[in-house]
């Protein structure tokens, strides 16, 4: 035989198709009628429909807003002078600080903002570094109320360990006991130099500020505020710039 003869395919159920082919049996080498049966094809799948799924903003912010802003420029309420009058005149006086001191350190170091962190790890309204955080009782450095007794606690302590110099303090502050201690002075770093600076000129407005209006306080009946230290830059002849409190 040369080829094979097929019949027609004929429909079969369930759609199916059969086909019926003839072809000699190689080892007998008669004709053998055989069935094929075709399977029925498969339904071409159903186009589903792309679905697209807006993203869900929550608090949004403006662009560019710093912390402790919302958007539209409203500014937290936390985050606002003010809003830690109470917790810092009550704070100041059990460490028997000027109130006007521990608000400057705050003002310099964060800016009121009690979620601050910076590059060096610092946090907090008072920009308590870990260690120092735990080593003066704080907790949650991110709580305003914690986070301002342990700076109170720390400059209480660096101002007692050099003998009430808040520049000496205030350098410690910034720069760490252990950098003054070797100078025996403010350390020469242009950070810490800015620092005690930015402090005593902002501790400065924060008395002037305070002394608005004691008459009318005595005229009340109401204690005069206290004064607050104050530093003062000195220049020597050698060239050399010192702080120091009065």
């Amino acid at each position: 035989m040369a080829g094979y003869a097929a019949d027609s395919p004929t429909p079969y159920a369930g759609g199916r198709q059969i086909t019926t082919v003839v072809r000699p049996d190689q080892r007998t080498g008669k004709l053998v009628r055989s069935v094929v049966v075709m399977p029925r094809p498969a339904p071409a799948p159903k186009a589903v429909p792309e679905i697209t799924v807006k993203p869900r903003v929550v608090n949004p912010v403006a662009p560019g807003a710093q912390p402790g802003t919302a958007a539209g420029g409203r500014q937290d309420r936390e985050a606002t002078p003010g809003s830690f009058n109470a917790t810092v005149a009550r704070i100041a006086a059990d460490q028997q600080l000027p109130p006007e001191l521990i608000h400057s350190v705050i003002k310099v170091e964060s800016n009121y903002n009690p979620k601050a962190v910076s590059p060096k790890g610092a946090q907090g309204l008072m920009q308590l570094i870990p260690a120092t955080a735990r080593r003066f009782g704080v907790v949650d450095a991110f709580d305003p109320v914690d986070n301002i007794q342990g700076g109170a606690r720390y400059l209480k302590y660096l101002l007692d360990l050099h003998g009430g110099n808040y520049a000496l303090a205030l350098a410690a502050y910034n720069a760490g006991e252990g950098a003054v201690a070797k100078y025996g002075d403010i350390p020469p770093y242009p950070e810490t130099v800015n620092y005690v600076q930015s402090v005593a000129e902002q501790l400065r407005k924060n008395h002037a500020a305070a002394q608005v209006g004691p008459a009318a306080a005595k005229t009340e009946g109401g204690p005069a505020a206290k004064k607050s230290t104050r530093i003062v830059e000195i220049h020597e002849a050698d060239g050399s710039v010192r702080y120091v409190s009065q």
